[in-house]
């Protein structure tokens, strides 16, 4: 991924929470018949000083069948993004652009048809997204037969990191006038897109 140093994310700690909060990420890797894209939720494991993807896929989807822990993947993970008018800058002549997030994630996927890693998997995934509500969805609620006949259908997979980039491309580069303009003008857009990305501007970029 072409990153210029002013959009460049160094610190990992940044990184890891990034693609904890935005966890639907395409998986990208390559096959015989070219290059096949996934777009799917992925949950981080630690194992001790390392980090692993882990997701899944449709058993019917043929891409599992290129996790050999062999063949590198792409896991890009997005963040918020909006259209940036030039109209909003203090600075004259200025161009339109687009600001936003993504963090792109390397490794080698393997593919698993362990059941416990398999539930284990399905478990960590559904608590990420029901802990939180008031009456949460369990999966360890379904009868062994119905999550068994379920979770065949599916293939589940570990990545491990093998390697991490990020790229906020948020004005940094911008003069502190141009970036307060920005501002003014994605929170009076009007649209969740627009809000989002100020809102993400505001928590990583000094204004």
């Amino acid at each position: 991924m072409y990153v210029p140093s002013s959009f460049d994310v160094p610190d990992a700690r940044i990184l890891e929470s990034f693609i904890s909060r935005y966890g639907f990420a395409t998986l990208i890797t390559s096959s015989s018949a070219g290059l096949v894209a996934s777009h799917i939720p992925i949950t981080v494991r630690k194992r001790g000083d390392t980090n692993g993807l882990i997701g899944h896929v449709a058993r019917a989807n043929n891409q599992w069948r290129e996790f050999d822990g062999k063949a590198e993947a792409l896991a890009i993970f997005h963040g918020p993004h909006a259209y940036v008018s030039p109209t909003w800058y203090a600075t004259s002549p200025a161009v339109p652009t687009w600001n936003y997030a993504v963090v792109h994630v390397y490794g080698k996927p393997a593919a698993s048809e362990d059941r416990d890693f398999t539930k284990a998997a399905l478990v960590d995934l559904v608590a990420k997204y029901e802990s939180t509500r008031s009456n949460p969805w369990r999966a360890e609620g379904l009868a062994p037969d119905v999550f068994d006949k379920l979770a065949s259908a599916i293939v589940a997979f570990e990545m491990p990191v093998g390697r991490i980039e990020g790229k906020f491309k948020l004005g940094q580069n911008r003069s502190r006038e141009d970036r307060g303009g920005m501002l003014a003008g994605l929170e009076g857009e009007g649209t969740s897109d627009a809000e989002l990305l100020a809102r993400f501007i505001r928590e990583h970029v000094a204004v």
